[in-house]
């Protein structure tokens, strides 16, 4: 009797261990995503240099998971089903106001403490913001910092309310697709982050002879890497620490922080967002 308690015992204890296991290893993944503003082959791109980065400076492994739409990346990051997104300024405002303040944003590009959007069109009489009332007009998707919210502000702070004073509205879904809608005539004009429209002129994605950009918007706070509250306080430290550490005097630290289009990365905090979330607000998005 007292050995067959002793083997149950013995099988028990070897099933919890092996359960612990799995569950420290799993622990030893760092799932990662990122809002889709741009097309998925693209931001893959973005993202292998850097998940490559943060397996040697974390000594775990991380896996890219892209999302569908900019509500997923959001949702997948508060309840807990990947540990680390890429938001834009927008978006972390609802991650934060969607988990009740249990996200924290990391840090963000030093571009991002003066980040600005750009108004493009192909249509030769649009020299102005007040040339574009009275026609079809293209944001990028509806949760979009740079493609739609501070567009929309900016708008309306020049006394054009977008819903009412453009013919048709439309979406686009990703700052790539604004430009190649506004190339194709599809629309009279459009908005977009300015470090996209930037690259895709660099990269000769764009015809400059037909779309220009006719208004830039003043700088805003916008992109940032967040993460939620509950990831173990060393781990956060330590994956601070590692996109801090990104330097261009380095062939790796320079291929990542050219894909992501940034000259270093910079400490943040909540308290930047709050002019995105006013402008939110102001505009009926939340």
């Amino acid at each position: 009797m007292f050995h067959r308690l002793m083997s149950r015992a013995l099988r028990a204890a070897v099933v919890a261990a092996a359960f612990a296991a799995v569950g420290a290893h799993a622990q030893q993944v760092l799932r990662v995503t990122a809002i889709p503003d741009e097309s998925p082959t693209e931001l893959a791109r973005k993202a292998a240099p850097l998940v490559k980065y943060l397996e040697s400076k974390l000594a775990m492994k991380v896996e890219y998971t892209p999302v569908t739409d900019y509500a997923a990346a959001v949702e997948t990051l508060v309840t807990r089903k990947i540990d680390l997104a890429w938001f834009g300024g927008f978006t972390f405002v609802q991650a934060n106001i969607r988990s009740g303040g249990q996200v924290i944003p990391l840090v963000q590009r030093e571009e991002d403490q003066k980040f600005r959007s750009v108004f493009v069109t192909a249509d030769p009489a649009v020299r102005s913001l007040a040339d574009i009332k009275g026609r079809d007009f293209s944001f990028g998707s509806q949760s979009s910092t740079s493609g739609h919210l501070m567009p929309r502000s900016f708008l309306m702070q020049a006394g054009i309310e977008p819903d009412r004073d453009f013919r048709r509205v439309a979406y686009s879904g990703a700052h790539d697709a604004t430009v190649a809608a506004v190339a194709a005539g599809k629309v009279a004009a459009g908005a977009l982050n300015i470090s996209v429209w930037e690259k895709l002129v660099a990269d000769k994605k764009v015809d400059t002879e037909r779309v220009r950009v006719f208004y830039t918007t003043p700088a805003y706070y916008d992109y940032n890497w967040t993460v939620h509250a509950q990831m173990p306080a060393a781990l956060r430290e330590k994956l601070k620490a590692a996109f801090l550490a990104l330097s261009r005097d380095s062939a790796e630290g320079r291929e990542v922080l050219e894909l992501q289009r940034a000259t270093r990365f910079v400490p943040t905090s909540p308290d930047n967002y709050k002019g995105i979330e006013a402008a939110a607000r102001a505009a009926g998005l939340i």
